[in-house]
């Protein structure tokens, strides 16, 4: 077991043993690859300590079929680790609004759901995947969002990813990575890979 030293101990009054248990709130955002990437490596961690994983993708279609959904769907089936719900919110995958599109109503009810799984602590372990986008776009009321995620009950960790995370969920969160891009094949019109981007 790795043994990281912290670089401070706050005056908390917690056990190094109840600090380490504490619930965390965990952003990844940035203009970089990988934000996804790492939530669900996060939640194969999660799966293999037995814990229940709730996965909520936002403004990517139930069409999709993507590998992390195929893989932790079955590790879940399997009994070993822990299970797996994953639940899609819109029809289509769109870092810009498209004209016409209004998938407002769907993240909406997918927050519902999510704030009703929160309350019932239905979950140990959650993924909002591209849950930025809908905050960034006005579909949902940040207050509403922040006071969720801050007074969430229980032992329940959850996960955000997706560009542009608002300022007030970056200083409110345990965790923030941002993934910045160097590189993308993006850049030399080269469009996503199966086995790389799904």
């Amino acid at each position: 077991m790795p043994q990281g030293k912290p670089s401070v101990v706050p005056d908390d009054g917690l056990t190094t043993r109840q600090r380490r248990a504490r619930p965390l709130l965990m952003v990844h955002t940035g203009p970089g690859k990988g934000k996804s990437t790492a939530a669900f490596g996060m939640a194969l961690r999660a799966w293999n300590q037995g814990w229940p994983i709730g996965v909520f993708q936002f403004v990517k279609s139930a069409k999709w079929r993507i590998g992390e959904e195929r893989a932790l769907t079955v590790l879940g089936a399997t009994g070993e680790g822990g299970p797996v719900t994953w639940h899609k919110m819109g029809e289509g995958w769109s870092w810009i609004q498209r004209p016409g599109a209004d998938h407002s109503d769907d993240a909406r009810e997918g927050w519902a759901q999510i704030k009703r799984d929160l309350a019932a602590e239905t979950y140990r372990f959650y993924v909002l995947d591209e849950f930025t986008y809908p905050l960034k776009w006005g579909w949902l009321d940040l207050d509403d969002v922040m006071e969720t995620l801050t007074g969430r009950p229980g032992n329940q960790h959850v996960v955000i990813t997706g560009r542009d995370a608002p300022q007030r969920l970056v200083e409110a969160a345990d965790l923030v990575t941002e993934m910045g891009k160097v590189r993308h094949p993006m850049d030399a019109g080269q469009k996503g890979q199966k086995g790389i981007e799904w």
